[in-house]
């Protein structure tokens, strides 16, 4: 009789275990749909954008102590004049191909800027919060602004392949290549920085396809929709792989895109790859970068194509 309880209750406490190591071996949620997602964010921003304003009116007659910083409410009570969002001037919609989906980024220009306007592969130096729909902040940094590098670039991984570093996600840095920087600052007596009131100033509304989608971050769930507020303060024109020519000059074909740029095909995109034709001899000596900046393409052997991107010309 013993030895039955004995059997029983270890068959007990094996099934209470395999129990709880599948539980906590769940298998694997596939990704939702791209396309499928994407219409049901882009309602979803609709909804905020139909009910929320931003603070317009502060930047139509701003006060002496006005902070430039962009605000929203909802909709409601005493608020229940505004105008939304949605029917603001300002707001202007860029579709954007991403992952072979288009998706609609919604983009508040509230002020353009009048400084250099960032390439796409450019670095730039924002001020910036970013929240939920639900106005959850998951990040904010717009006293203590940070460089973000736009594009970033390719590094080769042990296993040979080529991996993308460094950027930001797709709808932040699409958005905020609609925006100007300052034209310039002055450091004051106690090295601090204060920027011509002239930088550029706005909203980026992301669906998730263009922003985590199905990656979970810290306080931004998966399939997340976002919205950046910021500031653009200042760009630097980017060399990635220190070359001498900047990226954004790498864009062959000019379709926005410098990764599918590679002139010798070894997996590393052009702006990645300081030896562009795989020839041996690295591109900073196959151009000429003369005193004032400007870059030439010497064509040693006239074929059309410059010597950095031949492969059958080289020192």
């Amino acid at each position: 009789m013993r030895l039955n309880k004995l059997m029983m209750i270890c068959l007990l406490a094996f099934i209470v275990f395999s129990c709880n190591k599948d539980d906590d071996n769940p298998e694997p949620t596939p990704p939702r749909d791209r396309g499928e997602q994407a219409i049901a964010d882009d309602q979803a921003l609709i909804d905020y954008l139909s009910t929320h304003f931003y603070n317009y009116e502060e930047f139509e007659n701003p006060s002496e102590n006005f902070d430039y910083v962009v605000r929203f409410d909802t909709i409601a009570g005493d608020n229940s004049d505004k105008t939304p969002i949605i029917d603001s001037d300002k707001l202007l919609t860029k579709t954007v191909n991403y992952q072979g989906v288009d998706q609609l980024l919604y983009v508040l220009k509230v002020r353009e800027g009048e400084g250099p306007k960032p390439a796409a592969t450019d670095s730039t130096l924002v001020g910036y919060k970013g929240e939920l729909l639900n106005s959850s902040v998951f990040d904010s940094n717009l006293k203590s602004p940070l460089w973000f590098n736009l594009s970033g670039y390719q590094v080769r991984g042990s296993n040979g392949g080529a991996t993308r570093v460094g950027n930001v996600i797709e709808g932040f840095g699409k958005g905020l290549s609609e925006f100007r920087a300052s034209t310039g600052f002055t450091l004051n007596s106690d090295n601090s920085v204060e920027w011509n009131n002239d930088y550029g100033i706005g909203a980026l509304f992301i669906p998730s396809g263009l922003g985590y989608f199905s990656s979970p971050r810290p306080s931004i769930p998966a399939y997340s929709p976002l919205i950046f507020t910021f500031k653009l303060y200042r760009v630097n024109e980017a060399d990635h792989d220190g070359d001498g020519i900047p990226s954004y000059m790498e864009d062959l074909d000019g379709d926005g895109d410098v990764f599918n740029d590679d002139s010798d095909e070894d997996g590393l995109s052009n702006h990645s790859d300081a030896d562009d034709d795989g020839d041996g001899t690295p591109t900073r000596k196959e151009i000429i970068i003369n005193e004032d900046g400007s870059i030439e393409f010497p064509d040693s052997n006239n074929n059309g194509i410059p010597d950095y991107l031949d492969p059958d010309t080289f020192q």
